[in-house]
């Protein structure tokens, strides 16, 4: 039976297919882990699944599919926006809007995501809203530094962060904003962002 509200730190490297066989694309050091709680959705189902039952101490090494992970890559998910979006007060953004820039996005009903520039254009920002690693299917070789059961005020810290209570900055989370196999696109998670 799976347990909820584990704490859980792990130290990985992720990897992916690349042209000249397994390639490292990310990394959380045991002084940096990746931190979550279980049953709350912060890290891919699959990746809670194959660490939740380990103990501190215990190694890892196994292969998340890209549909356990975040999906084909979609063509469809690639667009052509007006370079007026993307301009402040009649000017153009050029100090964030450039090729490979993540930018965070905003759609009409106020969902947040985030966007790689992939070309601008003179009329058009061409914006690919596909996850950075889409397509791909994930190995993950590490070890669990710890899993206990989770505080009071840890949970509660995780749930109000959720809502939009966190007054953190992608700036305060362990090793910046780089660790991608999480499921949300909404800032950080005071402790990894995504």
């Amino acid at each position: 039976m799976e347990k909820k509200n584990q704490y859980m730190e792990v130290a990985y490297q992720l990897f992916v297919d690349g042209e000249n066989g397994q390639e490292m694309t990310e990394e959380a050091t045991k002084e940096r882990p990746f931190q979550f709680i279980t049953g709350f959705g912060v890290a891919l189902d699959a990746f809670e699944q194959q660490v939740a039952g380990l103990q501190k101490g215990d190694s890892f090494d196994f292969t998340i599919t890209h549909d356990q992970a975040y999906g084909d890559y979609r063509d469809d998910l690639v667009l052509d926006l007006e370079r007026e979006v993307f301009s402040i007060n009649g000017h153009f953004d050029h100090e964030h809007i450039y090729e490979d820039a993540i930018v965070p996005l905003q759609n009409e009903e106020g969902n947040r995501f985030y966007g790689r520039i992939v070309e601008v254009g003179e009329e058009k920002v061409k914006v690919d809203l596909n996850h950075p690693l889409a397509g791909e299917d994930l190995t993950f070789k590490g070890t669990i530094v710890e899993n206990r059961e989770a505080t009071a005020k840890e949970i509660e810290h995780l749930v109000a962060h959720m809502a939009g209570g966190c007054g953190c900055s992608c700036d305060d989370c362990n090793g910046g904003c780089d660790h991608e196999h999480h499921k949300h696109h909404d800032g950080c998670g005071c402790g990894h962002c995504h």
